[in-house]
């Protein structure tokens, strides 16, 4: 058990090791980040080396404080006010025109930064000692399933990273909402927080991305992916699907939402309710891909705005029945 104490003495070694130039494991709301100092190259270099990530792919910088979102991008946007103060801290990104010498490796080559200020204590604990900002992508290899326990990520790097921080499980579980405000307010991932939220506290319509301007973390066709073959399937299909011979006499596992019964060698029920499924799935999802399994069916959940957030990753993490 990680007591007070333990997590304090965590907090003040990561802090030094970050100045080093070193990565950590950070815990936040969403899911765990593998973080290091933002303004240091050869430390942000190391993360995309560490992940295995396309030196495209922008990583998300995360702040202790709003006043220091001008060190980094322009906010002459009186929108950028409205949504700080609506939704900082907390699981929403802001895609903002970039200053000049910010470093394009953490903006994947674009002209545009992404910021957050998480709202996990222990992760603006740290990021207040450290006194600026730290790049950190999810903490898992480039591609696969978040990290929502600071096991997983001693699972996916082990020796590789100097210090994990423990800040218990994650409390949403899934990665931040991404809104771009460098033109009209764009939508680049779904998150715990919804348009309808969005659009409410602008006061303006939030157009949803087409992926053809900027990009983004986690804008990629496949992500968030289990090793083993993962199907997203109607609800109403799955029972007809195991009886094909594909899928006969293989271990299969089932996520579900439904009360329904299948027979299958892992079953995992999650909650019926958006917050709930996404603040376990990718616990549960890991579980079911670290089973030796030869497939592993998703139940499809609910078609609706509330549900967007899981929907998208799901849709990411799948491949279609085939």
């Amino acid at each position: 058990m990680i007591t007070r104490i333990d997590v304090l003495n965590q907090i003040d070694q990561a802090v030094e090791l970050l100045r080093e130039g070193e990565l950590i494991g950070l815990p936040t709301e969403t899911v765990y980040g593998l973080a290091a100092d933002a303004s240091n190259p050869d430390a942000v270099r190391a993360i995309f080396r560490l992940k295995g990530r396309p030196a495209n792919h922008p990583v998300i910088i995360h702040l202790a404080r709003v006043d220091q979102l001008g060190q980094w991008a322009e906010i002459t946007d009186p929108r950028v006010k409205l949504i700080a103060d609506q939704f900082w801290p907390g699981p929403l990104t802001l895609v903002l025109p970039k200053l000049a010498h910010v470093d394009e490796q953490i903006t994947g080559g674009q002209q545009t930064i992404a910021i957050r200020i998480p709202a996990h204590p222990v992760a603006h604990k740290i990021l207040s000692q450290f006194g600026g900002g730290l790049a950190a992508p999810s903490a898992n290899r480039f591609g696969r399933i978040s990290p929502t326990l600071a096991a997983h990520v001693r699972d996916e790097f082990g020796a590789d990273l100097a210090l994990v921080v423990d800040g218990g499980d994650c409390e949403l579980g899934l990665e931040s909402t991404i809104l771009s405000l460098v033109a009209e307010p764009e939508l680049l991932r779904p998150g715990v927080v919804t348009v309808e939220t969005i659009e409410h506290a602008l006061g303006e319509p939030v157009q949803l991305s087409n992926r053809l301007g900027q990009r983004a973390s986690g804008m990629l066709e496949r992500h968030y992916s289990p090793t083993t073959a993962a199907l997203l399937v109607e609800s109403a299909d799955i029972d007809s699907l195991l009886r094909l011979p594909k899928y006969q006499h293989r271990r299969v596992g089932l996520l579900k939402i439904s009360a329904n019964s299948v027979s299958c060698q892992q079953l995992v029920t999650l909650p019926n309710e958006p917050l709930g499924y996404g603040q376990q799935l990718y616990n549960r999802l890991r579980e079911l891909d670290q089973a030796q399994l030869d497939y592993i069916i998703i139940e499809q959940p609910p078609i609706s705005s509330q549900w967007a957030a899981v929907n998208d990753r799901l849709r990411r993490a799948t491949v279609k029945p085939g």
